[in-house]
C-alpha cells in the first residue's frame, strides 16, 4: 500500500495471501519451517503456472501472458 488507507492499492496481493491460506496453510500443519517453504515454493509455481482462472479465459497465468505476447 503506497497511501495511507487506500486498500485498493493492496488488493491484488491481499487476494493472493487469502488464496495461499486457504488453499494451503488452513488444510495442514507443517513440522518444520523447512517444509513449508518448500511447499510455499510449490504453492507458487502452481498458482502461476496450472491453476486456471475464469478471468483469463479458463487459462493460468503465465499460459495468458504468453498469449497475449504471441498476439501482439
Amino acid at each position: 500500500m503506497w497511501r495511507k488507507g487506500n486498500c485498493l492499492d493492496n488488493s491484488i496481493m491481499e487476494n493472493f495471501f487469502g488464496l495461499l491460506k486457504s488453499e494451503l496453510l488452513y488444510l495442514r500443519e507443517f513440522d518444520s519451517m523447512e517444509e513449508l517453504r518448500i511447499e510455499l515454493e510449490r504453492y507458487i509455481d502452481y498458482y502461476n503456472n496450472k491453476r486456471i482462472k475464469a478471468k483469463l479465459k479458463g487459462l493460468s497465468p503465465v499460459q495468458y501472458r504468453l498469449q497475449s505476447l504471441s498476439v501482439a
